[in-house]
């Protein structure tokens, strides 16, 4: 049956009842399986994002928009508004970058689903459960029926999938076409939203104007809303407390100190919301691991450029409707390199080509200026991005494997990521030597970051942090249990909170060397599965 989308999924905050059945805080992929699923088995569900509800066509599309979608925090800096669409954490370790809105992360990211390694699930620091119950391939079934992912059928024509085959001769490795959370064709989705076909605008990491990509916002949460669910932007949730009687308090940061209560808490806030949420309430005396805040992974994250090409890569969007007549850009991401490594896992890499969003293409120019390529960037201020120097700029996205040694901590009620010695991980060496082949093969200039030696610095940056609430077989060595049930530390190793989850990035305790989201979205579902036979309710598909 088909559901036209509504416009606003969201409710007025003046409308958030004092009790629900459960309560998911955050809205991205694992707040959006946890959100649909028990409002489909007839609970009572509040959805409560820090963010503001954007929907298709809102998305900025020009440059004096884009500014404003940025919120920039750390040491004394902070910029932007809260409920701007990208925040940005500035760390002196390393810097963060994560969605913000109705919809979370998949909002703004490149919508790239792929499988790690079965080797990342063999590790040790998994719960046995994980790999024994046979649960996480279902829950991969149930992600990839709702997020749809299939690879680009005419990425091989596009310019910057052709570029990449002819870099990847540097290295010995043919590009293939990943599978993205992108609908191709036209299509009456799972939750039977209406979505056109992607128009290759480039546009996705700014938002889909087209209501092509398959994000939470369009699957899961109206899913959710159909069934019930109540759906709340502008919401930051600071702490939760066990009350006397049982039940959750869920304390809201508003003008009214608002409090709702629950039986049932999911925190989906994301790596830094959720680890943040849990630090604060172990201040107000919840009994947690004293894991909490560790095992931060930045995913083997680096975004670099090659400038200078010797050919064409039309890797800046056009946006929708198209600001310029230079054909089809593609998704974000279209093609990607796989480098593997049967003997060390931790030596294994993904490279995709990217797409800088339309958006951002008035000021790309003058990001690259100060790297010694002033004349380049003056031409393209002159004669537009689209032609010139940046028509041949290269946009490369990395992940691989790190340590997953940082650690967040609240520091004068401050979140700050902690990590000595991120930048000499001996990740990023590699993908700097892998990458600078690429670039050189094509004529260009690697380029690490435009903004080294401005705001930014040297340090590195991750736009998949994932760790700070990991999974783990007992309290002394994770967070949550294999059901993303919160430890209590209070009762034994293995106790844990009744009805306190957590469901989204934070709990995954490594590296995973892929774009993460459809694991989270597969640890979601399983995640539920497992409540639903615990509290007994049925879990559709």
């Amino acid at each position: 049956m088909t559901h036209p989308p509504p416009s606003r999924l969201s409710r007025p905050l003046g409308e958030l009842r004092a009790h629900y059945d459960a309560v998911v805080v955050g809205s991205g992929y694992g707040g959006g399986v946890a959100a649909a699923r028990l409002a489909r088995a007839g609970k009572r569900v509040a959805v409560l994002e820090r963010g503001r509800e954007v929907v298709t066509g809102e998305f900025p599309s020009r440059f004096p928009e884009m500014r404003k979608e940025f919120r920039v925090t750390g040491g004394l800096m902070s910029t932007g508004p809260e409920t701007a669409l990208f925040d940005v954490r500035l760390g002196q370790d390393m810097h963060v970058l994560v969605g913000c809105g109705l919809g979370g992360g998949s909002l703004v990211n490149a919508g790239v689903c792929l499988r790690p390694d079965p080797r990342v699930f063999a590790d040790p620091v998994w719960p046995g459960q994980i790999s024994q119950d046979g649960l996480i391939g279902e829950g991969y079934r149930r992600a990839a029926r709702w997020l749809r992912p299939a690879p680009d059928p005419r990425a091989t024509e596009l310019a910057k999938f052709r570029s990449l085959v002819r870099a990847g001769t540097a290295v010995g490795q043919a590009p293939i076409a990943p599978d993205v959370a992108v609908s191709f064709a036209d299509t009456i989705n799972p939750a039977g939203v209406v979505q056109p076909a992607c128009t290759r605008c480039g546009d996705c990491c700014a938002g889909c104007n087209v209501g092509a990509k398959n994000t939470v916002a369009l699957t899961y949460l109206p899913e959710a809303a159909r069934h019930g669910a109540e759906l709340y932007t502008r919401a930051k949730v600071s702490h939760v407390e066990r009350h006397v009687d049982g039940t959750w308090k869920v304390s809201i940061d508003h003008v009214e100190n608002m409090v709702v209560t629950a039986d049932i808490v999911v925190l989906a806030a994301g790596t830094l919301g959720t680890t943040e949420i849990l630090l604060r309430s172990r201040e107000r005396g919840l009994a947690v691991s004293d894991r909490l805040g560790e095992r931060f992974s930045a995913n083997g994250d680096i975004v670099a450029f090659g400038y200078g090409a010797h050919e064409r890569v039309n890797a800046i969007g056009v946006g929708h409707p198209a600001k310029a007549d230079v054909g089809p850009i593609g998704a974000s991401v279209s093609g990607q390199i796989e480098i593997r490594s049967a003997d060390d896992l931790s030596l294994e890499l993904t490279i995709q080509e990217g797409a800088m969003p339309s958006a951002l293409a008035p000021v790309l120019p003058v990001l690259f200026m100060p790297n010694g390529r002033l004349l380049g960037a003056l031409q393209s201020l002159v004669a537009g991005v689209y032609k010139g120097p940046f028509a041949n700029l290269q946009t490369y996205f990395a992940v691989s494997h790190d340590s997953s040694a940082g650690r967040l901590v609240l520091d004068d009620s401050t979140l700050r990521l902690t990590w000595p010695g991120a930048k000499d991980e001996p990740v990023f060496q590699r993908l700097d030597d892998i990458l600078g082949k690429l670039v050189r093969e094509l004529g260009g200039s690697y380029v690490k970051n435009p903004l080294a030696g401005s705001v930014m610095g040297h340090q590195p940056a991750t736009a998949h942090p994932l760790g700070g609430a990991a999974i783990g077989p007992d309290a002394g060595s994770g967070v949550v249990d294999h059901k993303s049930r919160v430890f209590s530390t209070r009762a034994g190793s293995n106790a844990v909170h009744p009805g306190l989850y957590v469901i989204d990035g934070s709990i995954i305790p490594r590296s995973l060397g892929v774009n993460p989201l459809l694991t989270i979205t597969a640890l979601a579902e399983r995640a539920l599965l497992h409540m639903g036979t615990d509290v007994g309710f049925a879990v559709a598909d």
